[in-house]
């Protein structure tokens, strides 16, 4: 009787634990996923990217701040927006513009100034600071970047741990840091130039070294046919690569 009652038991949060795996999400994020405003560029990339599910993961909410680190073409900027709502604030945050390549024209506005401009995402503030301090106005509940600690990885003289406690910094206490990325083999540190990726191995021990605790990982964007061998730019796209997703949080 006893060993049913624990298989029964056992059974039972199994159940519970894929019922909230498979839970549909809140209605804000529906919502914020569905906006009309949304290029169709990024609409075509939400089977790869999953949205909805990383909203939720990250513990995204109505009138919080998060701080979009990197936001490239704004993809998540503008997710980051709807589902936070006008009593909530979005800070897109990357390094000073690059300077024009060709002098005799303007350089191109980066994304992230778009995006603050247009009245569709009044919430969006961009900010441009340099990486060892990430100075952002107010304290974020979440700072969120996918895709690009690699690359932080190359730039010349960056202090990573110096650079995970900036992002420690600009959090609340209880804040939540996101780190989503392309997974690499372990045993190899030059893959974050030569491949464009990471060992999540480095990841963790580098955003827990500047105080932060690992909280979990989502495997949502995992891909088990990705053998972690080829580049991000040599045959196989950002979509199709085998991605981590890492909660850290900072202590209350």
């Amino acid at each position: 009787m006893r060993s049913r009652l624990m298989l029964a038991a056992s059974a039972a949060v199994i159940a519970v634990a894929a019922g909230a795996a498979w839970a549909a999400p809140p209605a804000y994020v529906t919502a914020a996923v569905a906006d009309k405003g949304r290029p169709d560029a990024d609409t075509k990339r939400d089977a790869d990217r999953k949205p909805a599910e990383m909203m939720v993961f990250a513990g995204v909410k109505p009138g919080m701040t998060v701080v979009d680190l990197l936001p490239g073409g704004g993809y998540f900027t503008r997710v980051f927006s709807k589902t936070v709502g006008p009593k909530g604030t979005v800070y897109a945050v990357s390094g000073p513009p690059r300077p024009a390549t060709d002098p005799t024209k303007p350089p191109p506005t980066p994304a992230q100034d778009v995006i603050a401009a247009d009245p569709n995402y009044a919430n969006v503030k961009s900010v441009h600071v340099p990486f060892q301090s990430l100075a952002v106005p107010t304290k974020a509940d979440v700072v969120w970047t996918s895709q690009n600690y690699h690359d932080l990885h190359n730039v010349p003289n960056l202090d990573m741990i110096a650079f995970d406690k900036a992002v420690y910094e600009a959090l609340k206490p209880g804040g939540a840091f996101i780190v989503l990325d392309h997974r690499a083999n372990p045993g190899d540190p030059a893959v974050t130039k030569t491949l464009h990726r990471i060992d999540p191995a480095t990841v963790k021990a580098e955003v827990t070294a500047a105080g932060f605790k690992f909280e979990g990982e989502s495997t949502v964007l995992k891909n088990p046919a990705d053998d972690h061998t080829k580049g991000i730019r040599d045959g196989f796209s950002q979509g199709q690569t085998d991605q981590f997703i890492y909660k850290f949080r900072k202590p209350k």
